[in-house]
């Protein structure tokens, strides 16, 4: 009830204040090509229950039926407009209605497409014990999504083997630690990393660390490595 509460309150009040820019944007990306400036698609959320999840358009018209699901930072289904929107991850604030209609939290696993839960390992549908989130661990581990995808002639593919292992692992860490404290910590690293990269990677590590994660996902935190090939989590 008190992390309900906090999610409430913090979206409303994100909500208003962030009014204008949300005005400002749907303006722009309309411009575009006349065209809707939101995305709206179903995903995942907890216990298997599917809702319509909303975000700014950063791509062309029915994106969807032009490639996959991943999303390469060289994709050419990206706007020029929608290039900027996603640096500075702004397409994520029309989520504070999904929020605020209780369908995501603040923090928690981010949710995904019925696709993806579809190829969930036993041991990965403890992702759907929480509510889905705006941000978690892997929200800021993996924030070059794009960029470590840029290049691979199968983004989805790519996504499976060097992504979605190690997101897969901080969520279901996530799942088992969370507190609204550690909720609280992971919100204020997020904005940090929106500027200040390295030092929320740092600081993601630290709390990892605190929280008593396994090494190997501690070393992942801290993105010096090239990301090794993995297999999902599975009992």
């Amino acid at each position: 009830m008190l992390k309900r509460s906090f999610d409430v309150w913090l979206a409303v009040a994100g909500g208003v204040l962030l009014s204008p820019i949300v005005l400002l944007l749907a303006t722009l990306i309309w411009l575009q090509d006349r065209r809707s400036p939101f995305y709206i698609a179903p995903r995942v959320g907890r216990g298997g229950l599917v809702f319509q999840m909303i975000k700014f358009r950063t791509m062309v018209a029915n994106a969807d039926r032009l490639g996959g699901s991943s999303t390469a930072s060289s994709d050419a289904r990206v706007t020029t407009l929608g290039r900027i929107i996603r640096k500075g991850k702004l397409d994520e604030i029309p989520q504070l209605w999904n929020i605020a209609a209780g369908h995501m939290s603040f923090v928690g696993p981010r949710p995904q497409v019925p696709s993806e839960v579809d190829k969930y390992t036993c041991e990965e549908r403890h992702l759907l014990d929480a509510i889905p989130g705006l941000t978690d661990f892997s929200s800021i581990v993996f924030a070059d999504e794009g960029d470590i995808l840029k290049g691979a002639p199968n983004a989805d593919a790519a996504y499976d083997s060097l992504i979605r292992p190690w997101k897969s692992r901080l969520g279901l860490f996530y799942v088992r630690n969370r507190t609204l404290q550690v909720d609280c910590m992971l919100i204020a690293l997020t904005a940090m990393a929106i500027l200040f990269r390295r030092a929320a990677l740092r600081g993601t590590q630290r709390l990892l660390s605190r929280l008593g994660a396994p090494f190997e996902l501690v070393r992942i935190a801290a993105r010096i490595d090239p990301l090794p090939i993995a297999s999902p989590p599975d009992e």
